[in-house]
């Protein structure tokens, strides 16, 4: 087993699970990756695959037919997936952020209803927050339902849904009014359910054609129009009584998305260093491989201490959560960490290997495109900053 990027502690059904989520990545996400990615193609055998183990249930409670396992668990899987494809650990991101609000927020029938068919993988979750004019301001969310009796009526656009075709429940952020002086608190999630597929995929509510990006292919992108789109009372997130309350909710899921996102992070940086430390030692210039130059010997010695540091980040942030407690700092710190090494280790890589990593036959040419995603996935570093001096300013601001 490699040294790098090592979690102590780790149960025996954990350490199982990433046993065969290794093998599987090893032997039926990397020999295709490169392939199914220049073609944009939608991993379909990949995701039957990760079916068939149950990963789309790793978090759902058993009683749900999930797994029931940890937000640190997840984050380790995440981490092998993305060390193989980052597109494939993305498809199934989004769907634990819904499952998570829902086994969080969910009423007793929400949960009964949604959850065993996403543990089976046969429901897929969606997560919508952002819209065209505005990125992570969330206070300008302009999308709104208008109370009409017990139904709602949303208008507005929204945007950058990772699984916006391939969902069947998006949780989605909107205004609501509810006749509170902050805005953060006229805020409802409503659980919209719809067709799998492009088009007009329920009444009011349509997915355009896929965006097309520069890397994070394969999974698609897409915008979600709603127009006078009449959705049930009962499906906000909690339920009716819990109509403002969607912001506080979100930012709950958030917090699982950003410890995700590290773990992408670190499973990419883990590819880019094997990549790179195994292609130095191959590569000879001036009658010997350039391993043993020291300024390429200095790059690895830097790019696993990089990777070291984002993986210990990620796991402790991941246990916090686990552990009830609050964990938006640490998610914060872990994400931009991860997130920043991991554009640098992969840089690093890309210049170890010269000219061949400028072609699209190395692999490394694939993760130059996919890291720079995960600098502004779930919020900018600049926004982690942020996060991360407010609450440090709350444990060390001057009293009196």
């Amino acid at each position: 087993m490699a040294r790098l990027a090592q979690t102590h502690g780790l149960t025996e059904i954990q350490t199982d699970i990433l046993a065969t989520v290794r093998t599987f990545v090893d032997k039926e996400i990397i020999p295709h990756a490169q392939e199914l990615e220049h073609a944009d193609e939608y991993p379909t055998e990949i995701v039957d695959g990760m079916k068939e183990m149950g990963l789309f249930g790793l978090m759902i409670p058993e009683e749900y037919g999930g797994l029931g396992e940890s937000l640190l668990t997840y984050a380790l899987v995440v981490e092998e997936i993305a060390r193989g494809w980052m597109s494939v650990s993305g498809i199934i991101n989004t769907h634990f952020i819904v499952a998570y609000l829902l086994r969080q927020h969910g009423t007793d029938e929400q949960k009964q209803r949604l959850l065993p068919k996403m543990a089976t993988g046969d429901v897929r979750g969606a997560f919508s927050m952002s819209e065209p004019a505005l990125g992570s301001d969330v206070s300008a969310i302009s999308t709104r339902a208008k109370k009409d009796g017990d139904h709602y009526s949303i208008t507005g656009q929204k945007m950058w849904l990772t699984n916006g075709a391939q969902s069947s429940v998006v949780a989605t952020l909107v205004k609501t009014d509810e006749g509170n002086e902050s805005v953060y608190k006229n805020m409802t999630t409503f659980l919209v359910e719809k067709e799998p597929g492009f088009g007009e995929t329920a009444q009011g509510i349509t997915i355009p054609k896929k965006i097309e990006k520069m890397g994070y292919k394969g999974v698609e992108t897409t915008e979600l129009i709603f127009d006078d789109a009449r959705i049930p009372a009962t499906s906000i997130l909690g339920g009716p009584d819990k109509a403002g309350r969607g912001f506080y909710q979100m930012m709950d899921g958030i917090e699982v998305g950003r410890v995700n996102v590290a773990a992408r992070a670190c499973g990419i940086a883990i590819r880019a260093f094997e990549l790179g430390v195994s292609y130095a030692q191959q590569r000879k210039t001036f009658g010997k491989a350039i391993v043993d130059h020291q300024a390429i010997a200095f790059k690895l010695a830097e790019m696993a201490t990089k990777i070291e540091a984002a993986h210990a980040l990620m796991v402790n942030a991941a246990r916090l959560k686990d552990a009830g407690q609050r964990n938006d700092v640490e998610a914060g710190m872990a994400k931009l960490l991860a997130s920043e090494y991991c554009a640098e280790v992969t840089q690093e890589a890309f210049r170890i290997h010269g000219g061949y990593g400028y072609s699209k036959e190395y692999e490394i040419e694939r993760l130059m495109r996919e890291a720079p995603f995960l600098l502004i996935g779930e919020g900018t570093s600049e926004i982690q900053k942020t996060i991360i001096s407010r609450g440090l300013l709350r444990e060390y601001g001057l009293k009196g």
